[in-house]
């Protein structure tokens, strides 16, 4: 069994697996056990599949799985945990804004006792100031409001020990934040530092939508501050609609004529209502539908291709969530 895993998320990169297999070769070569490289393909629509099996049959320290259709990052890094066989396993981006060199000092913090090495960006290179910004807010709100404390500016690169891979492992959710599970779940901790490098070829394919997406997950998935919104903002209306009682009486008594007693106040108080009642109900949509994601008890990915987990792979259930002994 290989003492490292490294598991990479493959949708669309033709034009970068060259040159990640050629980083993680010298990675590979510089640590001191055997590694494997277990790439995910979610569903890609260009070569990156058949580029993954020359590779595989080029050197068999590179196992694959194919989705078959896109099921998400986040479900093909579950995929990716289920397979690796490593004591200790990295997760990484495709597209080398995470640098694979940094996992050998990953390796030297795990040698020395810690369960999970995360990597920490302190500056993000050719990256737009309204990207950075929306990052930098969303990871110190979460931060404040998660029932865990989630590092900030912190993404799924990291080195886990396999303890902490199997606990992820068993757990059932669907909708999954990585890095919240990996806070949550606790051991020993640190970060690396590093500066994010601009990606090395192709188009970006988290795209403003699905971070966004990402985001929201992650702060339903760890705190329960959003349902308590709910009720402030109805003890905020209630005290708006007390306030508006007292100046109403007042201005019928006092300023019979003033137009604030019109459909003007009206208007206003029935739009405040009914932005209130929305918003909350969004809000207890967001909690109701992943119960109802959680209870249909579906597996989170369907697989059209594995290869190289053959002496591991079970066979009697190809649609399992968790596929290895």
């Amino acid at each position: 069994m290989p003492r490292y895993s490294f598991i990479v998320p493959i949708y669309n990169e033709e034009d970068t697996l060259p040159e990640l297999y050629r980083r993680l070769q010298g990675v590979m070569n510089s640590l001191d056990g055997e590694a494997e490289i277990v790439l995910i393909d979610d569903g890609s629509r260009d070569r990156s599949l058949a580029l993954i099996r020359e590779l595989h049959l080029h050197d068999p320290r590179i196992c694959y799985l194919s989705f078959a259709r896109n099921f998400g990052h986040q479900i093909a890094v579950t995929a990716g945990l289920n397979f690796a066989r490593g004591d200790a396993v990295v997760i990484l981006d495709a597209d080398l804004q995470d640098p694979p060199e940094l996992i050998p000092e990953m390796a030297r913090k795990w040698q020395a006792g810690y369960h999970v090495v995360y990597a920490q960006r302190i500056q993000r290179r050719r990256e737009n100031w309204f990207k950075r910004l929306m990052a930098y807010g969303f990871y110190r709100v979460l931060r404040r409001l998660a029932d865990v404390e989630i590092p900030t500016d912190t993404g799924d690169f990291c080195l886990m020990d396999r303890r902490v891979v199997d606990l992820l492992n068993a757990m059932p959710e669907r909708n999954r934040y990585i890095r919240g599970l990996r806070a949550w779940v606790g051991f020993r901790q640190t970060a690396i530092l590093f500066e994010r490098d601009p990606r090395f070829a192709g188009d970006v394919k988290y795209t403003f939508r699905k971070s966004l997406s990402l985001a929201i997950n992650g702060l339903v998935s760890f705190s329960r501050v959003p349902l308590r919104l709910s009720t402030y903002l109805g003890l905020f209306s209630a005290a708006i609609a007390l306030l508006m009682v007292v100046l109403v009486v007042y201005w019928r008594i006092f300023a019979p004529n003033s137009p604030l007693t019109g459909y003007a106040t009206i208007t206003i108080a029935v739009f405040f209502l009914g932005a209130v009642q929305l918003i909350s109900i969004g809000i207890l949509g967001e909690y109701i539908g992943r119960i109802y994601e959680e209870i249909k008890g579906r597996p989170l990915y369907t697989l059209g291709e594995v290869g190289g987990f053959e002496a591991t792979r079970e066979t009697t259930n190809p649609h399992s969530r968790k596929m290895v002994n």
